[in-house]
């Protein structure tokens, strides 16, 4: 007798009423016929056809919570840089080494450290004293408000680092599309020389927590472009 109680205990100890509940729902699941998708008709639009690829990209900048500035010439970029430098904390600024940037930070003339970027492993990256990134993009897409960089920015940490990324381009670089931007880069063999390409859309933020909008979750905060009309 003693041991007949022993089972019936167990027995009852392995009883899961939730979890009976939760299996039963699963096999009614599985038990439902799911339609189909309809297929999706060639040639269906997804975007908004682009008009302007100037005005559509300064459109869609602001719903990516992007600063876009347009600057007449070489100077107005300058000042509009030195603008937005002054605006953050004290700490230096990654700079990608190039010649376009090379002359923009000379007419600048910023009050602050600058660091090239560089192939070597300690000076490649922009690093905690970094308060912001200076590099140039590959393309600007107006059908997305976005910007397509590769490695030649200054390595992969240059666009995710710094609590700032300020980029600086020109509207011949602008194009409608994102398959154009692929087929220009792929033209000029950039995807052949660069480890890695990537398409930024607006500032790094999230709503995962209670759907609280917060900027500079896995990158900059604050994403600024200096888009200058005359070449």
């Amino acid at each position: 007798m003693p041991q007949t109680n022993k089972v019936q205990t167990k027995e009852a100890q392995t009883e899961n009423p939730s979890r009976d509940r939760i299996l039963e729902r699963i096999r009614a699941g599985l038990r439902t016929v799911v339609p189909e998708p309809a297929a999706m008709r060639s040639g269906q639009v997804i975007f908004e056809p682009i008009v302007n690829p100037l005005e559509r990209f300064q459109q869609e900048c602001v719903g990516n919570l992007m600063e876009c500035a347009l600057t007449a010439d070489s100077a107005a970029s300058a000042r509009q840089l030195s603008k937005v430098l002054q605006s953050l904390p004290e700490g230096e600024t990654f700079v990608q080494d190039d010649p376009a940037l090379r002359r923009l930070i000379e007419q600048a003339a910023p009050a602050r450290a600058i660091r090239w970027s560089s192939p070597s492993s300690s000076e490649g990256a922009p690093g905690e004293a970094s308060q912001a990134t200076v590099t140039l993009a590959e393309a600007l897409i107006a059908q997305t408000g976005s910007i397509l960089v590769t490695a030649a920015c200054g390595g992969r940490g240059a666009s995710v680092i710094a609590p700032c990324h300020i980029v600086y381009a020109t509207v011949v670089q602008l194009v409608p599309d994102l398959a154009t931007a692929l087929s220009r880069v792929s033209q000029e063999r950039k995807l052949d020389s660069n480890s890695f390409a990537c398409v930024i859309s607006g500032s790094s933020r999230t709503a995962d927590i209670e759907k609280i909008l917060v900027q500079g979750a896995h990158g900059p905060r604050r994403l600024v472009v200096i888009l200058q009309t005359a070449t």
